[in-house]
Order: C-alpha cells, then structure tokens, then sequence
C-alpha cells in the first residue's frame, strides 16, 4: 500500500507509559513502522521511567469504553490489541466495547506485571480477563509467568508451555502464543497453539541486559500484520523478526531497562 488513504486503520486498548518505551506509545510507534494508522484508547496513566513504575492510575471505565467507540463508530479498525487493563471494571468495559463493535481481529497481551515487577492488573481481575476477554481473542500472547497465572501451573520448560497453552485455548480463544524469552536456556523458544497445530518459533538469546517494551511492540506488530490481510503465522514470523532486531539494538537511554528500539524495522 502507498497511498496514505488505504492504509488499514488500527486500535490498541492500553496504558500510558510516560518513558514512551511501553504501552500505548510503544504500541503507535510499531503501528506507524508497519505502515498502519494507529488510534488509541487509554485505559491508565502510569508515571514510569526506565528504572521505575512511580504511580498507576486506571481510566473511568465508561470513557475507556468511550474511546473505544468513538474510533470503532468512524474509523472502522480492521484489528485492535489489549495491553495493561488494570482492574476488573475496564475488562468489563473493553468486553462490552468489542462485542458490540465487531473489530474483525483481536490480539489480546495479558499485561500483569512491568518489568521491573510492579503489578499493572490487579489479582481480582484475571477471572475477568479469562471469562470475558480471552474468548474473544484471536490470539493471546502471555509471556512464561502470565501463562502461569491463565494456566494455573508453573511454566518453566517448553514441555510445560504446551500444557499451560492447551489450558488456555480451552477458555476459548483461536490461538495462543507463548513467549518463551526467560526460559532457563541459551536459546528463546516461542510457541503458538492452535486447536489443531503447533508452531515453534526458536532464537538464540542476545546477552543485551534488560530491554523494557518487547511483549507491547510484539503483539503490536502482528496486530498490524492481521489488519494487512496477513495469515496468522506470517504476521507472527515478521513481528518476532521487527522484535528481535528492536532488542539487538536497543539504545542505552536513561539509567535502567533499555527502551526497545522502534527503528529496527528492515
């Protein structure tokens, strides 16, 4: 696509990240590298920086609802992604939001904790997530711990992602893809479970330090590769390759994680 006009239009349903290395930034930075036009419905202000998340605010539920609808009403998204959902009254607004708006994709990030550990959902609110929003979901993209917790079992090893993938795809969405980037191993193994196959997706592991916005730009790009008509596991295969290089030349900004590089796309 070259004329501006024809660009497909895209939703993602997250928090502010004040360091612009996560969230909802990070979200239109990828959207903008895949040449998709990025609109936004934020569901909480966070003050954070590279080192720290200082303070976290939800949304009113009914504007995060609002948001959603003002775009899906005259922009007509054709795909939306979740990130950070902070409580059970945003799932249920994001929920009803989806359900009466008809987006064609949805790719569902089950943010729960930063990465420097601070929780970004609160524990009451992952029964919402699993009965309200996976089932809607055409993909969920839990990193090894958020599939713990979907899962109700420890994930450590890649055996015990089949399992915990499994568990999930049975709470009802269309596909699972679990990031395997802390397996104990020199090598990074991701992996989608559908009803039917399974996919792996291996990598060796670059010994960069710690890299803040990787999940957010992943199921950013391959919700942008769904708006552009790409078959699931080809949006998959260009996502993890445009997140591969974006960790590889993370730049060293500020004092902590290092904001994933939003350039690196070929």
């Amino acid at each position: 696509m070259t004329h501006q006009d024809e660009r497909p239009v895209v939703l993602t349903i997250a928090g502010s990240d004040s360091s612009g290395g996560a969230g909802i930034q990070a979200d239109l930075k990828t959207f903008h590298e895949f040449g998709v036009f990025g609109t936004s419905a934020i569901t909480a202000i966070t003050a954070q920086n590279t080192r720290e998340v200082r303070s976290a605010c939800g949304v009113e539920p009914s504007l995060v609802r609002a948001q959603i609808e003002a775009v899906a009403d005259d922009l007509a998204p054709a795909a939306c992604k979740s990130g950070m959902l902070a409580n059970s009254a945003i799932i249920d607004a994001v929920a009803a939001g989806l359900e009466s708006d008809h987006i064609p994709h949805y790719v569902l990030d089950p943010v729960m904790v930063s990465a420097g550990g601070t929780s970004l959902l609160e524990l009451s609110a992952v029964n919402a997530l699993k009965n309200q929003l996976i089932p809607l979901a055409d993909l969920v993209t839990p990193n090894l711990d958020e599939a713990g917790i979907l899962a109700d079992m420890e994930v450590r090893d890649p055996d015990a992602m089949r399992e915990a993938g499994a568990r999930i795809l049975a709470l009802g969405c269309k596909a699972v893809l679990i990031k395997g980037g802390h397996l104990a191993s020199d090598e990074i193994e991701d992996l989608l479970i559908t009803a039917d196959r399974q996919r792996s997706w291996r990598a060796p592991k670059h010994p960069i330090g710690n890299v803040h916005g990787t999940g957010c730009t992943l199921s950013a790009a391959i919700t942008a590769g769904l708006a552009l008509g790409r078959p699931m596991d080809e949006a998959i295969d260009r996502a993890l390759a445009y997140t591969r290089r974006a960790i590889q030349t993370a730049p060293p900004r500020g004092k902590g994680s290092r904001p994933v590089n939003h350039w690196a796309r070929d």
